[in-house]
Parts: C-alpha cells; structure tokens; sequence
C-alpha cells in the first residue's frame, strides 16, 4: 500500500480536519502566508503533503478554515453580566490581541476569502453589543464596523513590521540593521520639521517610528466616547436641547 512508503509519517486515514488546521497555524504564525504550502505542512504533520489534499483542496482552502479558526479565540462577554461599553472594549482588545497573535490574518484579507462560522459568531455578538448599546439597523452595523476597522488599522503596524523583517531576512539583510538604519535617516529628515523635530528629540531613534504608548486604547475609547455621546443626546429633552435664538 501506498501509505507504507511514508513509514515514520502519520498516515492519511489518521489525519483530521482539526489536526492540520492548528498545525497550519502554527505554521502561518513562524512563516506567514509565504511559508505556508503544502510540502512545509506536511512536514510539520509527519505526513505526506499528498495526504494532507485528503482533507484540504487548496491552500486557498487552508488559508480560510486557519483563518476562520481563529476568531474562536476570541472570549465573548455575557451581556446579561456587563454594559455595553464594558463587552464593547473587552471585544475590541480581545479582537486585537487575536490579530497581533497572528499578523498574517490582517493580510490574509487582502488576498484571500475569509469567511466561516467563527467569525459570523463573532460579528453576531458584536451586533448585540451595539444593540444593547441603543443602536439599532444600520447604526448597530456602522458602529460595528467603525470599531472593527479601527481595530483593523491599529493590527496593520504589527502585522507590516512581521512581513517587512520575513523579507529582508529573506534577501539575505540583517533585518533589524537594515530597520535601524531606515529609522535613522527618517529621523533625520524628520528634524527639518518643528513638530516632528520635538517628538524625535524626546524619544530614542528606534521608537521615532512607533506609535506613542496606549495610542490603541486612546483611540477605542474615544470612538466609544463618542458613540455614548450619540445616545446621551438623543435621551437628552428637547427642554435641554441647544436654544434657538430668537429673531
């Protein structure tokens, strides 16, 4: 038989769905989208990458079930236990964690489909909180998404600096020389601006293309901020609305 050609190789009738999802994972994590094909997982499963396409058609197909699989990570608040604006930061952070846990995903939606019950289950509970909130229709949905792509954007640093060190590193540069080295000149054209020239002398070279510390909480909380705002206004009565002058 075929299989006893892989002896020391897990056979293919062993394999399972789950079993090569986590592992290409875990790959995904150590090599990104690049690293991952089906020889170098097969590898990582003690088998054969032709047993693995028993299970998987593609790595299309790979990148979409690791990539819906993920979002299971994320803890779900009881609503009936917190207010919205306590489940709403606790699922952005958790959200943000996830993606900065796994950097590939962020470019993962730029070329490729991700989708599956994971994430619906994630976005249903993100409704509800809006929901709760007082949001309803598509407020519930524009907050929702708000959120979610402020979250987005503020994964995109991390997930850019993994990618940009995988290729210099592939190009045979020392990646972290070559960053600092990249830094150092933008510090210096940097210094022929006054705001930027006051920001770089008060920090080293290397954090000069960082964003400032607690910069993704200041700015969750205030999208939440304003959302609050939102509803404290329309709770507001109109005997305490803004005066109209009088002609």
């Amino acid at each position: 038989m075929r299989e006893l050609a892989y002896r020391g190789r897990v056979p293919r009738d062993t394999l399972t769905r789950e079993q090569i999802v986590r592992t290409a994972i875990e790959l995904l994590d150590a090599e990104g989208l690049e690293g991952l094909n089906m020889r170098s997982l097969g590898i990582r499963l003690g088998s054969a990458a032709t047993a693995v396409y028993w299970h998987v058609k593609s790595k299309d197909d790979l990148v979409m079930l690791a990539g819906d699989e993920v979002w299971n990570e994320i803890e779900l608040p009881d609503l009936s236990a917190v207010d919205w604006r306590t489940a709403a930061t606790t699922m952005a952070t958790e959200l943000h964690a996830m993606m900065t846990r796994h950097p590939w995903l962020v470019r993962a939606f730029g070329s490729h489909l991700v989708y599956g019950a994971g994430k619906a289950r994630h976005d249903d509970h993100s409704l509800a909180v809006y929901e709760k909130a007082g949001l309803v229709g598509a407020e519930a949905d524009q907050a929702t998404a708000t959120v979610f792509m402020f979250v987005l954007g503020s994964a995109l640093g991390v997930s850019a600096a993994v990618s940009l060190r995988r290729r210099l590193s592939r190009d045979g540069g020392n990646a972290e020389e070559l960053i600092r080295d990249a830094i150092a000149k933008a510090s210096e054209i940097g210094m022929r601006f006054p705001r930027l020239r006051a920001r770089i002398e008060g920090v080293s070279d290397i954090d000069y293309a960082a964003a400032p510390d607690k910069s993704f909480e200041f700015g969750l909380q205030a999208i939440l901020d304003g959302l609050e705002a939102r509803l404290a206004a329309r709770r507001m009565p109109a005997s305490q609305g803004p005066r109209r002058s009088r002609g």
